[in-house]
């Protein structure tokens, strides 16, 4: 055995320590924290708390955003010019229930992708928070969802 053989097993068994506590670390890192967990209990149902979109509401309310039914249109430009989409959409705590498109078509391209989107965009967005809607293609239309995206954010806005 050479002189270096007591050398290069401690070098292996050092740079394994150091590969084991690297792995322990990044396993800890992915563990879930206590925020991850769901909120801490409310007395009083009016503490604040952080949702998992990291916004502030109100415990028991389970939204930043008051129920009901918000209607605003959207516009976006396709080939043909400046086009608007009519977007409806239902909130209960925060959370899309309904949606409902009004097609405002300049021709009859814009008829079609309109149509499109209006008929595969509830798949898309009910049952998911308003904070996390940001569609880019549905149904094969791809301009319509800018103008639903700017809608959104409208409704955004009217509903808080």
């Amino acid at each position: 055995m050479s002189p270096s053989a007591p050398t290069s097993t401690l070098r292996r068994s050092i740079f394994a320590g150091i590969a084991g506590l690297s792995l322990a670390g990044t396993v800890a890192g992915c563990a879930p924290s206590a925020a991850e967990d769901g909120p801490a209990p409310a007395d009083n149902g009016t503490a604040a708390t952080t949702p998992a979109g990291g916004e502030t509401a109100l415990a028991g309310s389970g939204s930043n955003y008051k129920d009901g039914t918000y209607s605003a249109d959207g516009n976006y430009v396709s080939p043909n010019g400046n086009e608007t989409v009519g977007v409806q959409l239902t909130l209960a705590s925060g959370t899309v229930t309904d949606v409902r498109i009004t097609e405002h078509p300049s021709n009859p391209n814009t008829r079609k992708f309109q149509g499109e989107f209006a008929g595969g965009i509830a798949a898309q967005v009910v049952g998911r928070n308003i904070d996390e809607l940001k569609v880019s293609k549905v149904a094969g239309s791809s301009l319509t969802s800018g103008g639903f995206n700017q809608a959104v954010e409208k409704i955004k806005s009217e509903a808080r």
